[in-house]
């Protein structure tokens, strides 16, 4: 494929008439559309994307990591999600970490990983909505893994590091370095070089192998598809990943694996004016986005003027009230109850809507009561639900994750390598649509096979309070989502983005800039954003920065000063910063069926449609 890196480069909107692909890099987007093309379902497109994403940018979104998966069947008009975030280990309790000495879950360890959920999303999305084999699907991955691809600047930056971090992180992981260096700790990659993967690609034909062994048997194409599945699950890579968890006092066992699903189920929904939002399930942050726009709902957000200090004031606190409530109530809900009725109720929303004020919150605000919204009244017993005006204050001061000073992370060397998630949006010929973020990143040990587990484990709380607090078999609230837009009752985009805690932030922001503003996908991921970092960290050791937010330098330049003088500790970052998000989109319009699509500058991004 011919390489053109599109990092930081100005671009127009993306057209189409049949279908549209945005992603995180321009070989996903055209391997996508190779697929469309041939008669492939958004489905199928998207497992071929994704398993490119593992390959070109798998310091950001490896194999096999998470996965939360959006899909809008346009026969049946029906959104569905599909849990893509993997389970605790049966030996992972907060007793494990504790008594090893830690007080929020470690990166670097075998014990930072999750049981991966990808493999599942995979299989299952391709069973229910695809068309194709997974050894089809899989050899545009395959072919780019073992000819390589080029280096690319966001690559560069993500495993950047000096003579002597590389020579530590060879020695603490030197199967990762063996992968990322190719066993030349001492040379730094350059841009443009070939990056090949033939370890990943061996993977994968093995995977392929699995599905062609059941066909040679007779079996049918569910059948066969299924096979791959156990090949990872009840197989050799489980059984591979289990021995090296065992050998390094670990959590995975095999039963893990076996046991492990996923699940279809029925997405989250709110509403801003004539427009649905779509979300997963609190087992991932999603549903802050809709509890932030009903927020907003109603308020003439136009009329303040685009990111001016009225509006990065008002966006900003409905963001600040709606994450205090994901930091009270967010968590599995196989494990945990939450109060999802009240939160997306439009009475509550009103309740949150009057504490909006003049001047900033220095500190994170309290959390609400969506107990009184809630359909059904429940008995509180069991459930801490005290309701107080210092709660920012006073929950922090009591919980047993650390509360440290802003950059605290960065500043003592933790050995960072890769970082954030990739996305992936579709639309194809029919009319189908997926949203799909997968992410993971090579902080802990990696499997041989080139088998990246990731520091999921990081999002859980070693606190029994927590919503999201750690059980064997839980999923943490993980921080990439997908989401989903229809207006008037008809499909109108998909988006995500990569960021962590960022996500939902650039999500509503970039939603914003379409609805509220007129923009097109392409001029409102361009635009230049905010972010607030007035809440604990999802990822360990939980940071916190109580009433600082950040400004991408064209908004720092314009309205910093007024935002500092209603109380925000105000830092500037550089203009198309990557850590303010990279949203991708693709969007038809409802009136004219014509498609359009964006791809964040921030990044790799790529969109393009036919």
């Amino acid at each position: 494929m011919k390489w053109q890196d599109p990092y930081h480069q100005d671009r127009p909107v993306a057209k189409g008439s049949t279908i549209m692909v945005a992603s995180g890099h321009p070989f996903a987007t055209k391997v996508a559309l190779d697929i469309l093309k041939k008669g492939g379902t958004a489905a199928d497109a998207g497992v071929a994307a994704l398993l490119v994403l593992n390959v070109t940018q798998g310091e950001e979104a490896s194999f096999p990591g998470v996965a939360p998966l959006l899909y809008f069947n346009a026969q049946t008009g029906k959104v569905e999600s599909y849990i893509g975030a993997g389970k605790a280990p049966a030996k992972a309790t907060i007793e494990y970490f504790k008594s090893r000495g830690y007080k929020t879950v470690p990166t670097l360890k075998y014990s930072s990983q999750l049981i991966p959920a990808s493999p599942d999303v995979i299989i299952s999305l391709l069973k229910k909505y695809g068309t194709m084999s997974f050894s089809e699907i899989s050899e545009p991955a395959v072919r780019i893994a073992e000819e390589g691809f080029p280096v690319h600047k966001i690559l560069l930056r993500n495993v950047n590091m000096n003579f002597f971090k590389r020579l530590g992180f060879s020695i603490l992981l030197p199967y990762n370095a063996q992968i990322y260096m190719h066993g030349r700790w001492w040379r730094p990659l350059h841009l443009n070089e070939r990056f090949t993967r033939p370890d990943l690609a061996k993977t994968f034909r093995e995977l392929a192998g699995a599905e062609l062994a059941a066909k040679k048997e007779g079996k049918n194409r569910e059948s066969s598809l299924e096979a791959v599945r156990d090949y990872f699950y009840k197989g050799p890579i489980a059984k591979k990943i289990v021995e090296a968890h065992e050998k390094q006092d670990g959590t995975m066992i095999l039963e893990d694996f076996t046991s492990y699903a996923g699940g279809w189920e029925e997405p989250l929904t709110g509403t801003f004016g004539s427009y649905k939002i779509f979300a997963n399930r609190t087992w991932n942050q999603g549903a802050v986005v809709p509890i932030v726009l009903q927020i907003l709902d109603g308020i003439d957000l136009k009329s303040m003027g685009h990111n001016s200090p009225l509006y990065v004031h008002t966006v900003i606190q409905a963001i600040e009230l709606a994450m205090a409530d994901r930091e009270k109530y967010f968590g599995d809900p196989e494990f945990t109850y939450v109060p999802i009725k009240g939160l997306l109720s439009k009475g509550y929303a009103e309740s949150r809507r009057t504490l909006l004020r003049k001047f900033a919150f220095a500190k994170m605000p309290p959390h609400g009561n969506p107990f009184a919204f809630e359909s059904t009244r429940l008995s509180t017993q069991g459930l801490d639900i005290e309701f107080k005006e210092n709660y920012g204050k006073e929950y922090i001061a009591k919980t047993e994750y650390s509360i440290m000073t802003p950059n605290f992370w960065e500043k003592t060397g933790s050995g960072k390598f890769g970082r954030d998630t990739t996305y992936l949006s579709i639309i194809d010929s029919k009319g189908n649509s997926l949203s799909l973020t997968p992410s993971d990143f090579p902080q802990s040990p990696m499997i041989d096979g080139d088998l990246t587990l990731g520091i999921r484990m990081t999002q859980f709380r070693l606190d029994p309070l927590h919503p999201s607090s750690l059980i064997p078999g839980k999923r943490p609230t993980i921080t990439p989502n997908a989401s989903m837009v229809f207006k008037n009752g008809k499909f109108l985009m998909s988006l995500g983005t990569p960021g962590g805690d960022m996500q939902t932030q650039g999500i509503v922001q970039t939603f914003l800039n379409i609805v509220v503003f007129g923009m097109n996908p392409q001029e409102a991921v361009n635009a230049p954003r905010f972010r607030s970092l007035n809440w604990p960290d999802s990822f360990s050791p939980h940071t916190y920065s109580p009433g600082r937010i950040e400004l991408e330098k064209d908004i720092y330049d314009k309205q910093a000063s007024a935002l500092r003088s209603i109380g925000y500790d105000v830092k500037g970052r550089e203009k198309w910063e990557y850590d303010f998000g990279a949203p991708c989109v693709s969007m038809r319009d409802p009136n004219t069926g014509k498609l359009f699509g964006g791809a964040d500058p921030r990044k790799e991004s790529w969109a393009e449609g036919e």
